[in-house]
């Protein structure tokens, strides 16, 4: 284990303020090979950016944990990669089906930074426009594996792409920075080690998201931390060791 601190939950955490509701699809817009899929917000509050909310799949036994992608008025929209049965089935939701969601829920991104700076890897983009929007236009740097997955830039005002076999890193500003990052577990890792104190939103599957099942649990920094309630956003310890 690691004499370095633990990491720790940074944001707005509450499950109290959480709801269950039946949601209905108000469209699925196609971004590059994703799709933002749109409900109608009903009573649901959209919470702080990096929280997230289980979102049940038609046909599907379990929900699936998204972080909200952009909340306009009325509405709660995901950005979701159809990569397995359950993000398949949600991307091909017809307008006017319904869907169960409970949210918000987890510890969302601390808004109160002087000089922030996103820093996303593919899908972990999804929470950085409804992010843009509460800090006021950060820059941003985003990687993606292809041209085509870049699209989903363009739903981050100012974004600078870069793409495979260019690292994310290595394409980060020179300065000061109030690191805010999404992305997969070795970018989050590299980030860690060039921003200590930075802002991670870590992903692992969930089936419950309130931390009943304990299916969502990794190894950070020496500790092991159930990411839907001490996450998924953590200052995750530079020497942060891989998930066993």
């Amino acid at each position: 284990m690691s004499d370095r601190p633990p990491a720790v939950a940074v944001g707005r955490s509450s499950l109290a303020g959480a709801r269950r509701e039946l949601l209905t699809v108000r469209g699925r817009d196609p971004v590059g090979p994703y799709t933002l899929l749109r409900l109608a917000r009903g009573g649901l509050d959209p919470g702080t950016p990096g929280q997230f909310f289980m979102v049940e799949a038609p046909g599907r036994v379990l929900p699936r944990p998204f972080s909200l992608c952009l909340a306009p008025p009325g509405e709660l929209a995901f950005l979701i990669e159809p990569i397995g049965a359950g993000t398949r089935a949600l991307c091909a939701c017809d307008v006017g089906e319904r869907l169960h969601v409970l949210g918000p829920l987890g510890t969302g991104f601390r808004l109160d930074v002087g000089n922030p700076l996103l820093v996303g890897g593919g899908i972990g983009v999804a929470p950085f426009p409804y992010l843009a929007e509460h800090l006021g236009r950060a820059p941003a740097v985003l990687g993606f594996r292809t041209s085509a997955h870049a699209a989903a830039a363009s739903l981050v005002p100012g974004a600078e792409v870069v793409l495979e076999p260019t690292l994310v890193t290595e394409a980060l500003p020179v300065g000061r920075f109030d690191v805010l990052a999404c992305g997969p577990e070795p970018m989050l890792r590299a980030v860690a080690g060039i921003a200590p104190g930075a802002q991670l939103a870590w992903e692992a599957p969930m089936a419950c998201g309130y931390g009943a099942c304990y299916g969502c649990v990794v190894r950070i920094g020496g500790h092991y931390r159930r990411l839907c309630v001490d996450g998924p956003v953590l200052h995750a310890a530079p020497d942060a060791e891989g998930a066993p």
